[in-house]
């Protein structure tokens, strides 16, 4: 994984990344965090959100997608389903639904540039450790960047 400072949404509208993900819970809420941003910033992605079944378990470790068009570059916007709610102050990350969604993320996007944040990581609880061993380990081979966030 490569690491880089910046800002994830910036980067992908400037057409640094093909893909970039963000983990989501199952509830269609996109209401903190990098979701809220991406809901602001990428609305294609939220209505993906919005079009899968709210509150549903079986979301975990899938994803819901829009792709967009930025200045002639085409953006793939991941919602990876890995929490499944927001409420709480227990680890609310899902390392079985980040592995299997950025298995899933290598199957459908081998090959793109793809970017992403500290997934499960922030809001969600997570141990990073764990989940960027999952993350690399699910996406080897492929171009994938981790972008800490620096406004």
């Amino acid at each position: 994984m490569k690491v880089v400072k910046g800002d994830l949404i910036k980067m992908a509208k400037n057409g640094d990344f093909d893909v970039i993900i963000h983990g989501c819970n199952c509830f269609c809420e996109m209401g903190a965090g990098i979701a809220k941003s991406i809901k602001e910033n990428f609305p294609e992605a939220y209505n993906a959100d919005l079009s899968t079944e709210k509150g549903t378990k079986e979301k975990l470790g899938t994803y819901s997608s829009a792709t967009i068009s930025i200045n002639g570059k085409i953006l793939t916007v991941v919602n990876a389903y890995t929490q499944h709610h927001w409420r709480g102050t227990a680890v609310k990350a899902n390392y079985e639904a980040i592995k299997k969604v950025m298995n899933q993320v290598k199957n459908d996007f081998s090959g793109s540039r793809i970017g992403y944040p500290k997934i499960g990581a922030g809001l969600a609880g997570g141990d990073w450790e764990i989940i960027s061993q999952i993350i690399n380990s699910a996406l080897s081979g492929e171009d994938h960047t981790l972008v800490e966030y620096v406004p």
